[in-house]
């Protein structure tokens, strides 16, 4: 028993912060606790993670419908998660540092497919799924030169904001948030922010680090947005009641 749970600690903290804690009771370092945090972290938006668009994809097939989903922002977001899941699988860095992006980048293939086949593109949903699954093979089979890997990586960013912020112009025109889901956003945007600091503790690299800090900042508009528009109705349940109500007649 003694021997499982020593095997547990050590998956989560160093040698030296278990002998801390655990032989010396050293319960005060701070670099250990920031460390052990750090990892709980991320473990913690890895398990959220497997699960956080998933809402999104439900209600998706729940609607039959993907409207109000601005399908350019979902392809550039599943691009930005790619190739961060790919560069950091390639740097060798902790999975506990970016395996949320694993989960993230499935999810998000899921709803591309599905928003692109309640839109009537049943054959471009097909031809996507399997030109993803090819990509992926490049990015991560050693055939992508690292070089080129951190140019990719510096050019999420831009990436992100282009994505998000298409997503953001979609619900100011429409007035509404349409069928995104406010579980799936508020996730998205917690998760962001906790990256900021797994990234500092676990991997020090400052591409990363500055990439989850504009993250945060587009999630943080999204999430405005769904607060805002909490109560107002889509265009088509808008117009679905415009076109319920009875005509006036007229009175001589």
């Amino acid at each position: 028993m003694t021997d499982l749970i020593r095997k547990g600690a050590l998956f989560l903290m160093s040698q030296k912060c278990y002998d801390n804690y655990f032989l010396e009771h050293d319960f005060l370092d701070i670099p250990c606790f920031k460390a052990l945090l750090s990892k709980g972290l991320g473990l913690a938006i890895i398990a959220g993670s497997v699960l956080v668009k998933v809402p999104q994809v439900l209600k998706i097939l729940n609607n039959k419908s993907g409207e109000g989903i601005n399908i350019l922002g979902v392809m550039l977001d599943l691009l930005a998660i790619t190739f961060h899941m790919s560069y950091s699988f390639m740097n060798g860095y902790p999975f506990s540092a970016w395996g949320d992006s694993t989960f993230l980048a499935f999810q998000t293939v899921a709803i591309a497919v599905l928003v692109l086949y309640f839109s009537g593109r049943k054959v471009q949903s097909v031809i996507f799924l399997l030109a993803y699954a090819v990509f992926l093979y490049v990015l991560n089979s050693g055939l992508t030169p690292m070089k080129a890997l951190i140019t990719i990586q510096s050019c999420n960013i831009p990436i992100l904001l282009v994505g998000k912020l298409s997503q953001a112009f979609t619900n100011f025109k429409a007035g509404s948030t349409g069928q995104l889901s406010a579980a799936t956003c508020f996730m998205m945007f917690a998760g962001s922010v906790a990256r900021i600091f797994t990234s500092i503790q676990e991997t020090g690299d400052q591409m990363m680090i500055i990439t989850f800090c504009f993250s945060t900042f587009a999630n943080g508009v999204i999430v405005a947005q769904l607060l805002y528009y909490w109560n107002k109705p889509s265009g088509a349940q808008d117009a679905k009641v415009k076109a319920k109500k009875p005509k006036s007649k007229k009175v001589d």
